[in-house]
Order: C-alpha cells, then sequence, then structure tokens
C-alpha cells in the first residue's frame, strides 16, 4: 500500500514544482488571475465530461457537502495558486518551492491541536530541521532578516499558501464517501468559482494580460498536471497513508522545482539553497521512516 502511495506522491510532486516554473513563465503571458480561473476552467469542464455519470451517482452527498466542498476547492486549489502565481513575480521560482516545505509543520500542529494525533520525536525532529531549510530560504540565506521582518512580499504570499493548504490537507479528512471524480469535479468546481472574482477585479483594475501562444502553453499544463492528476495522485496518497505521512512528501516539491527552474528558467542557484534542500531532504527522510514503523506497528 504504502508503495503505491510513494509513487503518486512523487509523481505528485514533480507537477507541482513544475507548477512554480509555470507561473514563472507565465509572467508577461497570462496574468495571475486570469491564468488561475482559466486554469480551474478548463479543468472543470474536462473533469466533467469524464466523471458526469459518477456525478449524477453520487449527486445526493455532493449536494449534501456541497458548500464543504466548494470551500476546499476555493482554499486548496484557487487561493493557493492565485497566491503563488502571484508570489513569482516578486520572488524567484526556486523560493517558492522551497517554501512549500512548510505545509507538512502546519499539517502536524493543526492534526494535533485539533484531533491530538501525536506525532513521534523523529517525525518533530524532521520538521523541525525542514522549517530551518524554509526559514533560510524565504530570509535569502539571511535569517536575521526574520527577526527584522524583512521578508520579500512574494516569500510573504508563499508563506500565506501554505498556511492554507495545510488547512485543506487537514480537511480532507471529512471528505463525503463518494468516487474521487464527483469529489475533483466539486473542488475543482469551488477553486473555478473562487478564481472569478480575482480574475473581475484585476480586469478592473486594468492589469489583466490575455494569453499569448506561450500562455496558452502554461495554462494547459497547469490544467493536466498540477491541477487534475496532480490533485487525484494527493487525493489518493492522503487515503492510503493518511494526512500526516502523505504532506511530508510535499517536502520533495522544492526539489523537484529547485532543479526545474534552473534548467527551464536558468534561475540562480546559491549555496543556500543548497543547504536548505539538504535540510529538507533530510527532514523527510527522517519523519517518513519513523511515520512508517509507527504505521507497521500499529497494523
Amino acid at each position: 500500500m504504502h508503495k503505491t502511495a510513494y509513487v503518486l506522491l512523487l509523481l505528485t510532486t514533480f507537477f507541482w514544482g513544475g507548477n512554480a516554473v509555470a507561473g514563472k513563465l507565465a509572467i508577461g503571458h497570462v496574468s495571475p488571475m486570469l491564468l488561475t480561473a482559466g486554469r480551474w476552467g478548463i479543468a472543470l469542464l474536462v473533469l466533467c465530461i469524464i466523471g458526469w455519470p459518477r456525478l449524477v451517482a453520487d449527486w445526493p452527498k455532493v449536494r449534501q457537502h456541497a458548500v464543504y466542498l466548494m470551500a476546499l476547492g476555493a482554499v486548496g486549489f484557487s487561493v493557493f495558486n492565485i497566491a503563488l502565481y502571484s508570489a513569482v513575480v516578486y520572488t524567484s521560482a526556486i523560493n517558492v518551492s522551497i517554501e512549500q516545505a512548510g505545509i507538512p509543520m502546519l499539517i502536524f500542529i493543526g492534526n494535533f491541536l485539533l484531533f491530538r494525533l501525536h506525532a513521534s520525536w523523529a517525525q518533530i525532529t524532521g520538521f523541525l530541521v525542514s522549517l530551518v531549510g524554509v526559514a533560510l530560504t524565504a530570509s535569502h540565506g539571511n535569517p536575521a532578516r526574520l527577526l527584522a521582518l524583512d521578508v520579500n512580499v512574494g516569500d510573504m504570499l508563499m508563506i500565506g499558501a501554505v498556511i492554507g493548504y495545510a488547512g485543506y490537507t487537514i480537511a480532507l479528512r471529512f471528505k463525503p464517501d463518494i468516487h474521487w471524480q464527483s469529489l475533483m469535479i466539486a473542488l475543482t468546481a469551488g477553486a473555478f468559482v473562487a478564481s472569478v472574482p480575482f480574475a473581475l477585479v484585476e480586469a478592473q483594475a486594468g492589469a489583466s494580460i490575455m494569453p499569448d501562444t506561450m500562455g496558452w502553453a502554461v495554462i494547459l499544463y497547469t490544467v493536466i498536471f498540477p491541477s487534475i492528476l496532480a490533485q487525484i495522485f494527493y487525493v489518493r496518497a492522503v487515503e492510503l497513508i493518511g494526512a500526516n505521512r502523505a504532506g511530508l512528501f510535499v517536502n520533495l516539491v522544492p526539489v523537484f522545482g529547485t532543479l526545474l527552474s534552473v534548467v527551464v528558467v536558468s534561475e540562480a542557484f546559491h549555496t543556500y539553497h543548497a543547504i536548505a534542500l539538504a535540510l529538507v531532504l533530510g527532514g523527510i527522510w527522517l519523519a517518513e521512516t519513523s511515520g512508517r514503523k509507527a504505521a507497521a506497528r500499529q497494523a
């Protein structure tokens, strides 16, 4: 079971790593709010074509939990990506990628405060090690900047985004027992509805950039990989090994995002990035190894 979850999570984090790079490539080719609305609008259409019979069969449960599902999609899908695409305007795709490693720490804290789900000392140590890597990245290699609250606007936006996504991951435990196709349609509908007001405000402010060829390429990438495939894989992985363990793999987003940022958009790779990545990888290995052993003992 855990091997299947690992494969799904590796693919998920690779696609999400590419999402940060896609946001960087979109600059000047399609505006952030329009990119988000276009992404979820097209994804919703595709998912409806694929899963409409399932949605019809699950409709009584979907209708019963409609507000909850729409809110999940709004926060986890739409708000998160609006913040991400806006963040890369001000900071690097490498920074945005590495900062997403803060999500598992918040999942641990949220699960403990809300549900008293305890983590082992090894897991706690693991996410603290990862947190040091996130702090190093957000401060651009100078942690003293955090004490002075001297943090880039883009980095602050991304930190807000990871708080929202951690909440989304924790809340997935309460999703109704419906087919994944119905679930994705409902979540994506929530994301699209939530993104439209942002796109309208952007247009009213005269900041909209209609997609050109590159813009459409970015939109299609985000629709197929980070929007549809990655979200389906992530939801399934949470079902297989739980939110605490699945959330740890989000720490691989910095690895893939950094590599893709250097290769695709030729961003500068600094020493503090290397140190941060080492901390992130060490943290995920320590915490996941402990989590897997604990799950085996309880089986």
